[in-house]
C-alpha cells in the first residue's frame, strides 16, 4: 500500500511540472502578446509603455490581488466563534497539505460558490458564500475547501490572477484603438498603418488581439482547475465528495448566477456566469461532466 501510494503521488508531482511548464508558456506567450500590442499601436516607444504596464499591473496582482478580490464580493472574516465546525476543518485541511491556514471570509450571497486569492501559502484567504454552507453537506464541503486549498499551495491564485491582470490589459489597448483610433496608432509613415491595408490591419487587431488573450486566460484557469480537483481530492481521500459538490454546484449557480464582477469569474470552483451554446467555449473552468469523470476514475483507482 506504502509503494503504491508513493508511486501515485510521483505520479501526480509529475503532472504538476507538467502543468507549472504548460502554464509558463501560456503567461510567456500572453506577454508576448501584451508586447506585441503596444509596439503595434505605438512602435517602439509603445513597447516600452507596453513592458512597463506588464510590470506595474503584476507588481499590483501579486501585492493587492486577495485584497482586491475579497474587497470586491464584499467578503467580510468569518470569527472562530462564528463557525467554529467550519475554522477546525479549514485548519485540518491545512495541516494535512503542509501549509499556514489562511484566512476565511463570508460573502453574503445565496449563490453556493467559493474562491481562494493571495499570493503564496503564507498570504492566503478562502472565501465561501453564504449558499454554499447552506447546501453542502460537511463531506461536500470538505472537499470544496481542499478544492481550494491545492489552489494555494500551488500558487494557482497568482498565477490565474496574473493572466487576468495581462488578458485585460490587453483588451484595454485594444479597446483604446477603437475609441481613441489615430491618437494611439504609430505614425501613418509606416507602410503597414497607411491606406486600406493599415485599416484592415488595425481592425485585424481589434479583433483578434482581444480574442487571444481571453483564450490563453482560459487554458491557464482550466488546466488549474483540473489539477486542483485532483490535488483536493488527494488531501481529503475522497474524490466522490467533491464529484458530488461540483454536481451541486452547476446546479445551484444555473439557478442563482452571480454576476457581480465578471472578470473575476475564474478564481471560483464553479463558473458563477452561467453560459450555455456557443458562449461555454468561452468559459473559465472545464466541464463539470468531465471534472466529475476525472474524479470518479480517480475513485474507482483508489
Amino acid at each position: 500500500m506504502a509503494t503504491a501510494t508513493m508511486t501515485q503521488r510521483r505520479g501526480l508531482s509529475g503532472h504538476a511540472i507538467g502543468n507549472y511548464l504548460k502554464t509558463a508558456i501560456l503567461l510567456a506567450a500572453m506577454t508576448a502578446l501584451a508586447l506585441v500590442v503596444g509596439e503595434w499601436l505605438g512602435g517602439p516607444q509603445g513597447l516600452v509603455y507596453a513592458g512597463f504596464f506588464v510590470i506595474v499591473m503584476n507588481f499590483g496582482s501579486w501585492w493587492f490581488s486577495d485584497r482586491i478580490a475579497l474587497a470586491v464580493h464584499r467578503a467580510r472574516p468569518i470569527g472562530p466563534s462564528e463557525a467554529p465546525w467550519l475554522h477546525e476543518m479549514v485548519a485540518r485541511l491545512s495541516r494535512n497539505a503542509g501549509m499556514p491556514t489562511p484566512r476565511l471570509y463570508l460573502i453574503p450571497v445565496a449563490t453556493p460558490n467559493a474562491f481562494a486569492t493571495g499570493r503564496s501559502p503564507n498570504h492566503a484567504a478562502v472565501a465561501v458564500t453564504a449558499g454554499i454552507i447552506e447546501l453542502m453537506d460537511r463531506r461536500e464541503l470538505e472537499g470544496v475547501l481542499a478544492h481550494e486549498l491545492s489552489h494555494v499551495k500551488n500558487r494557482d491564485t497568482l498565477i490565474s490572477t496574473v493572466a487576468a491582470t495581462l488578458a485585460g490589459m490587453i483588451t484595454w489597448a485594444v479597446q483604446s484603438l477603437f475609441w481613441f483610433g489615430g491618437m494611439f496608432l504609430r505614425s501613418s509613415d509606416d507602410d503597414r498603418d497607411g491606406g486600406i491595408g493599415g485599416a484592415l490591419a488595425n481592425l485585424g487587431l481589434l479583433l483578434v488581439a482581444p480574442i487571444a488573450a481571453s483564450l490563453l486566460q482560459l487554458a491557464v484557469s482550466r488546466s488549474r482547475e483540473f489539477g486542483a480537483d485532483a490535488s483536493g481530492a488527494e488531501l481529503t481521500g475522497d474524490p466522490e465528495g467533491l464529484a458530488s459538490a461540483l454536481l451541486k454546484l452547476e446546479r445551484g449557480n444555473e439557478a442563482l448566477p452571480y454576476d457581480r464582477a465578471p472578470a473575476t469569474a475564474h478564481l471560483f470552483i464553479v463558473n458563477p456566469l452561467h453560459h450555455g451554446g456557443v458562449m461555454s467555449l468561452f468559459s473559465t473552468h472545464p466541464p463539470i461532466e468531465e471534472r466529475v469523470r476525472r474524479l470518479r476514475v480517480m475513485a474507482r483507482q483508489a
